[in-house]
């Protein structure tokens, strides 16, 4: 089975589908439009994104159909396999296809965006950027809500395996905080409300959407009452983390991969943990 999206429920397709590449376009999209799609549809929710530098669309018929947005992570350590600089390097932050697309549609979209990096120019200067390589991760994790409704079966990373990437392992484990849809809590928002930076508005406005009342002087007191009552805690053992060398000499500096995980043997849906 391979897992899709639409409206932020999970759907799948059969394995053994093969699509039709007349059929579809890969194009650069904008912020706004790509915001908009993934925002829409992927499991992350309305609230999620990320520090967006690339966003490629998925075309059939002139429809936006799949989305992927390469990004700068938080933590630059994570491109430390890759040569050059780390404005040399992309996370694969998003990406979703509509439960319309064929089954092997993930690794078709995956290589047109890879082809699209490699021509990557500055927009500045019209220079070539020469990048490296692409990481990542897979959240092996289910999520649900408060009254047990499957939120999120999570995944393991199959279409990154069949795209030749290579497995490197587990990031470090954590414990994240769910909101009673079962959405992960966004620390970065949560930080903003401490510290009454630009941006606390929305955040603040999430929690009064679960059910908190009006901020108090202390927001950092009034944060943490809210979070105890309006949260639960989640064990996460940690993403699985997959690379791509985009140029020969990223591709000779990877190490050896490790072996790729397996989904388990359960036609349960709850266990179809494939990809993002």
């Amino acid at each position: 089975m391979n897992q899709r999206w639409l409206y932020g429920q999970d759907r799948y397709r059969p394995a053994g589908e093969t699509i039709n590449t007349r059929l579809y376009d890969v194009a650069p999209i904008g912020t706004k439009q790509a915001k908009a799609f993934v925002q829409t549809h992927h499991y992350s929710g309305p609230n999620s994104w990320v520090y967006d530098r690339f966003r490629f669309g998925l075309f059939t018929a002139g429809r936006l159909v799949g989305c992927a947005v390469f990004s700068h992570p938080v933590n630059e350590k994570i491109f430390s396999f890759f040569p050059g600089s780390v404005r040399q390097s992309v996370e694969l932050g998003r990406f979703v296809l509509l439960d319309e697309v064929p089954g092997n549609g993930e690794t078709f979209f995956l290589g047109r965006c890879f082809d699209k990096l490699r021509r990557a120019v500055d927009t500045t200067t019209g220079e070539l950027l020469n990048m490296q390589g692409v990481v990542s991760f897979s959240d092996p994790s289910a999520r649900t809500t408060d009254t047990g409704a499957l939120v999120f079966a999570g995944h393991l990373g199959t279409i990154y395996a069949a795209h030749n990437a290579t497995y490197v392992g587990r990031a470090t484990p954590r414990t994240l905080r769910l909101w009673p849809d079962g959405h992960v809590v966004n620390s970065r928002r949560l930080q903003k409300i401490r510290s009454g930076e630009k941006g606390a508005t929305p955040a603040i406005q999430e929690l009064r959407s679960f059910g908190a009342d009006d901020i108090w002087d202390d927001r950092a007191a009034w944060l943490n009452h809210w979070l105890d009552r309006l949260t639960r805690r989640l064990h996460h053992p940690g993403n699985h983390k997959y690379l791509w060398g985009l140029s020969r000499r990223a591709r000779l500096l990877l190490p050896e991969s490790l072996a790729y995980r397996k989904p388990c043997c359960s036609t349960s849906p709850t266990h179809l943990q494939f990809q993002r």
